[in-house]
């Protein structure tokens, strides 16, 4: 009997991740009976002992004390990164609680390539097997559909993310201060917080926030924008990116952040310094006079996919 978390179903990062992939799964599973929310640091005693031959699998980073088979999905390590707020919080929970599941059932899953060079670091045991599963995209991210860059009278730049310090987004604001003939576009829940700190830059006349997308309100927006930019210092894969080029727009993005080169492949356009806003701005500006495209790959990243490689670790376990 497989028990899994659904509390992390939601509509973006871990949250859509399990919405898309507990349907799909092809091994049967019945919902894991427990309140509260997954990320919370004493999530893990809510479970302390579960029936006689159950297992659990959570689609996010939640382990609990009961001993059982368990498999976690542990999409980055950001929380351990120097930016992270309460970062020696977290620390102290992966390394008492998280690193020891991990160890003791042998097997943990994430999202990309790069996501599984760092965990296999972290967790330092030849016996874990981490199993990149990969990540889907939605159907309505394609190069062929509406574009919404006739409501615009100027080009735009697009951003989807949040203002978590790693995200960096402040290093665009300015960039954008410097650059003339372009707007940015935020699509963020955080509405009055984006709009107050392009405020803080003077670039509020020239920024637009939404939030509440769908798909493919979204996905026009991809289409008509000249480039997303993505000037996070980490990240465990970057949907935004997939996503983005997708619809055949170019990332604009750090080349130190691993797992968005690994996603763009040649078809974005890398910035050396992370925090240099003159270099930002010659990007925004080169891409404006140059508009690049990109080529699509949707195909590569299939939620089918991802849940069927969930599913057959599942079995295997």
């Amino acid at each position: 009997m497989i028990l899994a978390d659904t509390r992390w179903s939601g509509v973006h990062g871990i949250g859509r991740y399990a919405s898309e992939v507990l349907p799909r799964l092809s091994v049967e599973w019945t919902a894991l009976d427990v309140g509260g929310r997954p990320s919370q640091p004493q999530d893990f005693l809510r479970v302390r002992r579960v029936p006689a031959g159950a297992s659990i699998y959570s689609p996010g980073y939640n382990a609990f004390v009961a001993r059982v088979p368990q498999v976690v999905t542990i999409h980055d390590l950001i929380h351990l990164h120097a930016t992270t707020p309460r970062r020696a919080v977290y620390a102290a929970h992966y390394a008492a609680v998280l690193r020891p599941t991990v160890r003791r059932n042998g097997l943990v899953l994430t999202v990309s390539e790069t996501s599984k060079r760092v965990i296999e670091e972290w967790v330092d045991d030849d016996r874990v097997r981490v199993v990149n599963a990969g990540n889907g995209l939605s159907a309505a991210f394609r190069v062929d559909g509406p574009s919404d860059a006739t409501e615009h009278t100027r080009p735009y730049f697009l951003y989807v993310g949040n203002l978590r310090a790693h995200k960096n987004i402040d290093v665009v604001l300015t960039a954008l201060a410097q650059t003339e003939g372009c707007r940015l576009v935020i699509v963020m829940n955080d509405r009055e917080g984006a709009l107050q700190r392009a405020a803080e830059f003077g670039v509020a006349d020239r920024v637009e926030v939404r939030s509440g997308l769908t798909d493919e309100a979204l996905a026009e927006l991809y289409r008509g924008a000249v480039a997303t930019v993505l000037p996070s210092l980490v990240e465990g894969f970057g949907l935004p990116a997939a996503e983005s080029i997708a619809c055949g727009t170019p990332v604009i993005f750090w080349e130190g952040c691993e797992s968005i080169a690994e996603i763009s492949r040649g078809q974005g356009v890398p910035v050396a310094d992370p925090h240099d806003d003159l270099e930002w701005a010659r990007a925004l500006s080169t891409a404006l006079s140059v508009r690049p495209r990109a080529g699509a790959f949707a195909a590569e990243y299939s939620w089918d996919r991802t849940a069927k490689l969930v599913s057959t670790t599942l079995r295997e376990r």
